[in-house]
């Protein structure tokens, strides 16, 4: 007599909140302007602004980019405003910081007016795994969205979660 085999994670009242649906679509760019310094370190003003005014700033129609410096250089702040200059009609958004710092912003920004009352009183599962780069911040800022309005919070998966939040 062989029983059913009965899919418990299939019928839990689990209700699953994967960040990567909040993943805004777009080329991301990670500008590093130590290329443009003397040796890596040393900024030259006429040189550097020669090189901002001459490069084809189209190439980064509609893409999300990141200034940073990959060398321990010293950066004065205007050259970084300078290339947002450049950036400004093409880019969608750009930052001074990493690819990382770029993706926290976009997260920060997305998730900021996220609506969450559909997960109002439920079990909800924050999904760890993802094929999109979601920075480690972005899981820190949805559970200060979900928590106020959900009755339980799990990470993970279904299958092998980490209770984080019971309400009591």
């Amino acid at each position: 007599m062989s029983e059913e085999i009965v899919n418990r994670v299939a019928e839990s009242k689990l209700i699953t909140f994967n960040l990567e649906d909040y993943y805004l679509p777009g080329k991301r760019v990670l500008f590093d302007i130590s290329d443009w310094l003397l040796e890596g370190f040393l900024l030259k003003e006429k040189e550097f602004r020669a090189q901002a005014a001459e490069h084809d700033w189209s190439g980064y129609q509609d893409a999300f980019v990141a200034l940073h410096c990959s060398t321990d250089a010293i950066v004065p702040g205007w050259a970084y405003m300078l290339l947002a200059t450049k950036l400004q009609p093409y880019a969608k958004k750009f930052i001074q910081g990493s690819l990382e710092d770029l993706e926290t912003l976009l997260y920060t920004e997305t998730l900021k007016d996220l609506d969450v009352s559909e997960f109002k009183d439920k079990m909800v599962i924050v999904k760890g795994c993802s094929n999109k780069p979601v920075p480690p911040n972005a899981y820190v800022l949805i559970i200060g969205k979900l928590q106020p309005v959900v009755k339980s919070l799990m990470y993970g998966e279904a299958c092998s979660s980490v209770p984080l939040y019971k309400r009591k």
